[in-house]
């Protein structure tokens, strides 16, 4: 069994990478993320690989691209002005079908905004913050032991299915330390015939995401796009429940803001109230069917989010009214307020 290791959230992302075969990373430096490229500095050498601190964000991204295209497993990662940066690579990456492992450790917002953890960024990352129609996998870790064990499952769908994958943590759960148990590599192999790696004896390939040629080939290819997004909807899911199953007040929240929320669902259990916890571990895909499963015979839903409401959105589009649902949202980097979380579910039944 693997050793248990005290790790901030950032280092286990890391190490994770490493284990899972990534031997390429490429990012330059912003708060709360940068354990993630100080740790590379040491480990890539370590272990053969190529660490690069780029000139700037797009550099970064695009030395991704280009390394994707040559059939190695890359990662970068940042924080959320640098991601917002980093958008037009990412709609590259994605309109070429490339896989890649995008960390971003969300800070507060908008503009250059604070160092503080946040979660600001759930629009950018689940509805594709570039150009044209494509979707990014989102997966929403809660512990620094799933950010280990996410970011090995995260290689494993962007090779899967050519797709940039993306990590999505607030800034708190980058910087906790927790007990982590390293996960073991997958063993997962994924042939890449269609790399740019070398075309000795066979036709050469190629890499883009420019399609002028004939008038319908921008459309084809964006309908073939279509197709394996539908296909990752109906492939992917990913929740975790809390005391949800009798529950008569339902929180919805991911992240940090459902590490609060469970103890909120602790503190309304002892005083007799039927509270649960729904925690979708897929930000895109979206857990639109399970959680309107869950939400049936509840009388109200309240999303918990480190934002003025951009998760309730998809929550109330998983309900299409058949539940009433509420919003607490707490900003600019700051912390749901426990009591206030508990407050607002007792006022319910008042």
């Amino acid at each position: 069994m693997s050793e248990t290791l005290l790790m901030k959230g950032n280092e286990a992302i890391a190490e994770a990478a490493i284990i899972a075969g990534c031997r390429h990373y490429f990012a330059y430096p912003i708060t709360p993320q940068n354990e993630i490229p100080s740790y590379m500095a040491k480990r890539m050498p370590q272990v053969g690989g190529t660490f690069l601190q780029a000139e700037s964000e797009l550099a970064a991204i695009n030395m991704v691209m280009g390394a994707s295209a040559a059939g190695v497993r890359v990662m970068t990662s940042s924080s959320s002005p640098g991601i917002a940066l980093k958008q037009e690579g990412i709609s590259y990456i994605a309109g070429a079908e490339l896989p890649a492992v995008i960390v971003n450790i969300m800070r507060g917002g908008p503009g250059l905004g604070n160092i503080s953890g946040a979660q600001g960024d759930y629009f950018q990352a689940t509805r594709g913050g570039g150009n044209g129609d494509y979707r990014t996998v989102v997966l929403a870790p809660g512990s620094a032991q799933e950010l280990a064990d996410f970011t090995l499952r995260a290689f494993d769908l962007a090779d899967e299915y050519r797709i940039p994958v993306m990590i999505l943590a607030d800034g708190y759960l980058g910087q906790m330390s927790e007990a982590v148990v390293m996960p073991e590599p997958t063993g997962k192999v994924y042939e890449k015939p269609w790399a740019v790696n070398g075309a000795k004896g066979r036709k050469k390939n190629i890499v883009a995401s420019l399609k002028l040629i004939p008038d319908t080939a921008l459309e084809d290819h964006n309908r073939h796009l279509q197709e394996k997004y539908d296909k990752i909807t109906s492939d992917l899911h990913g929740t975790d429940t809390y005391m949800s199953e009798d529950a008569e007040w339902l929180i919805v929240a991911y992240g940090t803001s459902a590490r609060i929320s469970r103890k909120a669902v602790d503190r309304l259990r002892a005083d007799g109230i039927k509270a649960g916890l729904f925690r979708p571990l897929y930000l895109w895909p979206f857990p639109y069917k399970e959680l309107s499963e869950a939400s049936k015979g509840k009388k109200k839903i309240l999303a918990v989010e480190m934002s003025l409401g951009q998760m309730v959105e998809d929550v109330k589009l998983s309900l299409n009214g058949s539940t009433d649902v509420d919003f607490y949202g707490k900003a600019g980097g700051a912390l749901p307020v426990l009591d206030e979380i508990v407050e607002r579910i007792r006022n319910y039944g008042r």
